[in-house]
């Protein structure tokens, strides 16, 4: 159950992240409101993964999640410039997630 709320807590994570940008410097309310939720549910959620995982594997999972993700969103959403070597760095995070996952037990 520990991964499971590790990986809600890293995709809440981008949620937050993104939603920053749509506050408009928390000037505007709905936005602004959802952001501050997901940011809570999100460390729920990864105090909750804490109980059981190494804070060395959740906490860097919990941020490759949230970079990958909001990485992801710019390219997609914002059409933020993409290169070669931007999808490669992003791929190389996404490789350290498996990796400390698979090798933690």
């Amino acid at each position: 159950m520990a991964w499971i709320h590790l990986l809600i807590s890293g995709v809440l994570e981008c949620v937050w992240a993104v939603g920053l940008k749509y506050t408009h410097g928390f000037s505007r309310l709905f936005p602004s409101v959802i952001t501050v939720i997901a940011m809570v549910l999100s460390f729920v959620f990864l105090a909750s993964a804490l109980k059981t995982l190494p804070i060395s594997v959740a906490y860097a999972i919990w941020t490759g999640i949230g970079a990958v993700c909001v990485a992801t969103y710019g390219i997609l959403i914002f059409h933020e410039p993409v290169n070669v070597i931007k999808i490669v760095c992003i791929a190389l995070i996404v490789a350290g997630i498996i990796g400390l996952k698979i090798t933690t037990a």
